[in-house]
């Protein structure tokens, strides 16, 4: 006997993978949620209000902090998505924790000034290659 396919049973705004994929999510008051928003916006958010503060690294380090803390996320989701490596929950809170630390920097940095180059650059430079990977891995799926 086989069993039936996941039904969606959460809004695509809460969890944005279908039934397939709801491994990628964690289950809060019964609903699915994106395990890397229910990670990287909370931590976000405190990382960017700690960094406006004043209570993050040296300026002097955002160049490199910024650019090397989102990149085992970006690496992570490509090899996934690419069939390199099976999804682990606990390899995506990590490196999406790493990526939160980097978010909060840049969110800070955009808030003081919404053209700051390293913001656009990081942001337009890892966004761009996590799209093409996408874009790629849906016009050619696995087998």
């Amino acid at each position: 006997m086989t069993s039936a396919p996941p039904v969606a049973d959460t809004p695509m705004w809460l969890s944005h993978h279908w039934p397939s994929d709801y491994d990628r999510c964690a289950v809060v008051r019964g609903r699915h949620v994106c395990r890397r928003c229910l990670v990287l916006y909370p931590l976000a958010l405190v990382a960017a209000v700690l960094a406006s503060a004043g209570l993050t690294w040296p300026d002097g380090l955002d160049g490199w902090l910024c650019w090397l803390l989102p990149l085992p996320a970006v690496l992570e989701f490509c090899a996934e998505q690419l069939g390199l490596v099976r999804h682990s929950p606990t390899r995506l809170v990590v490196t999406t924790v790493l990526l939160a630390a980097a978010c909060g920097n840049l969110y800070s940095r955009y808030l003081d000034d919404p053209g700051d180059a390293l913001v656009w650059s990081v942001v337009i430079t890892y966004a761009g290659i996590c799209i093409a990977v996408s874009l790629w891995r849906a016009f050619h799926p696995r087998t």
